[in-house]
């Protein structure tokens, strides 16, 4: 990734170009300081140590400031020639308008954060490649959890466009109400469902988020990291650990769970806001509440797209809320009155949302005790000590040598959480050798040891009762979520601030050294762009661990049109292949009882148990006065499920049937 390096402790609001003029001194001594030194403190107050000293006697001030750091170069070179006695070049007269727009818009397509962003596409098209080149025909993974999402943001189109107050009730399920509840309703991605209006596009929509979801992934842990302190390199190795973990490649089927970008995007801007980075500290003088409020806003799209990541994602806000606070109370910084009102306005749009997203999923949850997990079926989806080093069968490079480790595995979907041992390897290091400060990575450990005890649930030392047993018991929410693993997410990206720690400080030993060997130490020295190159090496061992399997599947064609149905209809078998009857529904969306979710609500699994007989008497006497107006029997899927028995060839008294080469229909009311 061709960024030009700064070294800074966090990323300006310029075009990333290095200052020019020599790194600050140590007092007294004449030399330049360490890596592990605090620009902060080598700083006059009041001034910023990545600009380039001004005049003695002048301040930069104002909105000319920005204009003097950008012009900084050509400042230095009219020097350079009046000291070699050159006439000084008239000069130039104002920009016009034009011109002016036309440098802002140079300068954007040049900066960093456009590269990144830029680098970050397209490194997530080519890492779930060949996806980018069939968007409207197949779907990656599997036919399962997939379609369901997919559905999803078909529903969520339909009810924006059509009848907002009937969202919640979807067709699915029925008669149950509030089934759009029933799983994450990835309401955060509102404004693409719009675009899904058939099968196609529904299938376009989908793809091109779950591409997005990695690029956002990138981009958020690369803007996390520089906002750290982190140099370009370590921020991308970082990034790329956070964004492309092997163990993510277990959930591709789950666009709720790749969507996790916001949560490192929003803590990035949360603490640029502040004026917070790890090297820096807090300085005051770097506070901007727009910042604040995009945070904020960020943090509350994540918790709209599900509960799945959402829910420790507010946990985790809240516990960053209490510390923060306490610190406040002890060392009462130096805050803005503009950054307590950002906070203010910020915090109480994002809790209200919470609130009402939250209050929205209760309702759910009293009205369906089915919702709640018992303790032993949360442990046996939990992982074991051994699974943060197996990766699930679809990573390329780990997939076939761990295929031994996941067969002793109760369920290896949510079971393999390797984080990749490139990420590990920097990371060890970073415990021992980093940019960071001793307590900084002691305190970072610490949080890598609590997310591994919650990850492991009830598989943790004693029965994870002292870690999720908490969670599970006190913390409102925990007692409904079937995978403890999923918090490996926050491990892996608290191993990122590690590894981009321990480049972080190779990068500046390597500045430090080429400084040192300069004569003329007036101006600052950095390191050959090779020896910089050489940063970005660990890059490729931690995509080559993300590499994926390709599995695209081409959704099965509904066997009869959907939408000329007479609902409600329901269809048979019933079982784990709902999904792909869920996602037919999207051509019309007639009522049916068919779904599949997180959980299955009893009415429904009465009706499924009842429909096992049909077409007897009893079954269809038992449909009909359910309200069922329509049976649609698939005999191409019956061979080894619960509905291997049904008589495709009788003729129901009282029912009409109608018969196809793919399905038959039984009007039950003609």
């Amino acid at each position: 990734m061709a960024i030009t390096e700064r070294d800074s402790t966090e990323p300006d609001d310029g075009d990333g170009r290095e200052p020019q003029a020599a790194a600050p001194t140590t007092a007294g001594t004449g030399t330049r300081p360490g890596p592990d030194a605090d620009p902060a403190h080598e700083a006059p107050s009041g001034t910023d140590p990545e600009r380039p000293p001004t005049e003695p006697g002048k301040q930069q001030t104002g909105p000319d400031a920005a204009a003097e750091d950008e012009d900084a170069p050509e400042d230095h070179e009219r020097w350079r020639r009046f000291a070699a006695g050159a006439t000084p070049a008239p000069a130039a007269a104002p920009p016009g308008r034009l011109r002016r727009a036309g440098r802002l818009a140079a300068r954007a397509a040049r900066s960093e954060w456009t590269l990144a962003a830029l680098f970050s596409a397209l490194l997530a098209v080519a890492m779930t490649w060949p996806l980018a080149k069939n968007l409207t025909t197949a779907i990656p993974h599997d036919l399962g959890d997939p379609l369901l999402q997919a559905y999803t943001l078909a529903w969520l189109g339909e009810s924006l466009r059509g009848d907002p107050q009937g969202i919640w009730t979807t067709n699915s399920f029925w008669p149950n109400p509030d089934s759009f509840l029933f799983t994450d309703t990835l309401f955060g991605y509102a404004p693409a469902a719009l675009l899904a209006v058939d099968g196609p596009s529904n299938l376009a929509v989908y793809n091109v988020l779950f591409i997005a979801t990695f690029a956002l992934a990138f981009l958020g842990g690369y803007a996390l990291l520089r906002q750290l302190g982190a140099r370009v390199a370590g921020s991308a190795v970082g990034a790329a650990a956070f964004a492309y973990a092997p163990w993510k490649l277990a959930h591709l089927g789950h666009l709720n769970v790749l969507s996790s970008g916001a949560i490192a995007l929003s803590l990035a801007m949360l603490a640029r806001g502040h004026g917070w980075s790890l090297r820096g500290g807090f300085r005051p003088e770097r506070q901007r509440p727009g910042w604040i409020l995009a945070g904020w806003l960020v943090a509350l799209w994540q918790f709209s797209i599900g509960v799945a990541l959402g829910l420790t994602f507010v946990y985790l806000m809240l516990a960053i809320a209490v510390v923060v606070g306490l610190t406040w109370l002890v060392k009462r910084p130096a805050l803005t009155w503009r950054t307590v009102a950002a906070d203010g306005a910020g915090g109480t749009v994002f809790s209200l949302g919470v609130l009402w997203i939250a209050d929205r999923h209760a309702s759910v949850a009293q009205a369906y005790p089915e919702t709640v997990r018992s303790w032993d079926y949360v442990q046996f989806f939990s992982p074991s000590w051994q699974s943060f080093i197996i990766a699930p069968e679809e990573s390329r490079l780990w997939g076939a040598a761990h295929e031994a480790a996941r067969a002793e595995l109760t369920w290896p979907p949510e079971q393999t959480l390797l984080v990749g041992f490139t990420v590990l390897a920097l990371a060890v290091a970073g415990l021992i050798w980093s940019s960071w400060s001793r307590w900084q990575r002691a305190w970072i450990a610490l949080g890598i040891a609590v997310f591994t005890a919650l990850a492991m649930g009830p598989n943790f030392l004693d029965d994870g009762r002292w870690a999720w047993g908490l969670l599970y018991e006190y913390a409102p929410g925990f007692d409904a979520v079937r995978t403890t693993g999923r918090m490996v997410l926050y491990i892996s990206l608290l191993l990122a601030v590690l590894a981009a720690g321990t480049l972080t400080r190779l990068a500046d030993d390597a500045d430090a050294v080429a400084h040192e060997s300069r004569v003329d130490k007036r101006f600052e020295e950095k390191a050959p762009r090779r020896v910089h190159a050489l940063l970005f090496a660990p890059l490729v061992f931690v995509l080559w661990e993300g590499l994926m399997v390709p599995e695209l599947h081409a959704p099965d064609p509904a066997p009869l049109d959907v939408s000329s149905l007479d609902g409600p209809v329901m269809f048979l078998p019933s079982d784990g292949r709902d999904t792909r009857v869920q996602f037919w529904t999207v051509d019309g969306f007639p009522e049916m009882v068919n779904g599949s979710a997180a959980f299955t609500p009893a009415g429904t699994s009465e009706l499924r148990d009842l429909s096992k007989s049909f077409p007897s008497e009893d079954a269809i006497a038992g449909l009909r006065e359910a309200g069922v107006e329509t049976v649609v029997v698939v005999p191409g899927w019956l061979p080894g499920s619960d509905w291997a028995g049904l008589d495709t060839e009788a003729e129901p008294f009282g029912v009409e049937v109608e018969r196809t080469d793919d399905a038959i229909v039984y009007d039950l009311n003609p």
